[in-house]
């Protein structure tokens, strides 16, 4: 049994009987499903072993799961350890185009290993999942960037309620593309947070806004370094650790930038700060 997707104009294949059964259960994954017939580009595989050991990178806790992420032979294993279930494991080899994984398929680890397995096969590619909220409007995007708890899902929300036309792409994690050519897009994905929005759209992205909570209302386009500054915390942190990996991110970044504003916005919750940065945006 094999299904395929599309996600930010890449095909990914899930192969065999026990993923595609498991994956055809997660929600937010349909609207990116395609024909068999598409050529993939990478594909994910069922393993019954991996390699022993491996160079621990980076470590993190998401509610009650651990996370460990690094190297293993001439690639990288990610590791997802709920406290009272049996763990998820993934492991690809740099520059292969397959990725193996097995253990517990439950949704939150499934998901979330897709997600890492999806960003690793696609770095060298200009392909960016950024930590962030994305509207879309006036026929282009704008990505929100902040720490969790910024603002980032209320801010967009004030753009749908005082913007004509202004809608949600994704409330988590777009994927943002840059191209040969210098273009640069933003599409939907099936990874959305705990807000479902699932589109099978894309549009050039025409900023990046950090936001920080204030006690008034004030905007500022960044200087490239400072933009780079801006966007770095928002690329995935397990990505960080490693040179093979870094170097594409941040070359990905600085094409990016060439072309895309990034801005600062220092606001507060209210529908002048979603009028103030839509009009900086797009000089209204």
């Amino acid at each position: 049994m094999i299904l395929k997707y599309r996600v930010a104009d890449h095909i990914f294949a899930v192969c065999g009987n026990e993923l595609c059964e498991r994956l055809s259960k997660i929600g937010g994954f349909a609207p990116f499903q395609v024909s068999e017939d598409f050529p993939d580009e990478f594909s994910f595989h069922f393993a019954s072993d991996f390699p022993v050991g491996g160079n621990l990178q980076y470590k993190f806790d998401y509610e009650d799961v651990v996370g460990e992420f690094g190297t293993a032979g001439d690639g990288f294993f990610l590791r997802l350890k709920p406290h009272q279930e049996d763990p998820l494991h993934l492991w690809c080899s740099w520059g292969d185009t397959r990725v193996y994984m097995y253990g517990n398929f439950s949704v939150r680890l499934f998901r979330f290993a897709l997600w890492i397995g999806y960003g690793l096969m696609t770095c060298n590619k200009g392909t960016i999942a950024i930590h962030s909220s994305c509207i879309a409007a006036n026929g282009s995007a704008v990505i929100f960037l902040g720490e969790s708890g910024t603002g980032k899902s209320t801010h967009t929300r004030l753009w749908r309620e005082n913007i004509p036309g202004a809608f949600l792409l994704n409330d988590d994690s777009p994927i943002v593309r840059v191209f040969e050519n210098g273009n640069v897009w933003v599409y939907g994905s099936p990874w959305s947070g705990k807000t479902p929005c699932y589109r099978q759209e894309r549009y050039p992205l025409a900023a990046c806004v950090r936001l920080s909570q204030a006690p008034y209302n004030k905007i500022q386009k960044l200087h490239v370094i400072k933009g780079y500054a801006a966007l770095h915390p928002s690329c995935p942190p397990e990505f960080a650790y490693d040179e093979r990996i870094y170097s594409h991110i941040s070359a990905t970044l600085g094409l990016l930038l060439k072309v895309v504003p990034c801005w600062h916005l220092e606001c507060l919750p209210d529908a002048d700060a979603a009028l103030l940065s839509h009009n900086s945006i797009f000089e209204r």
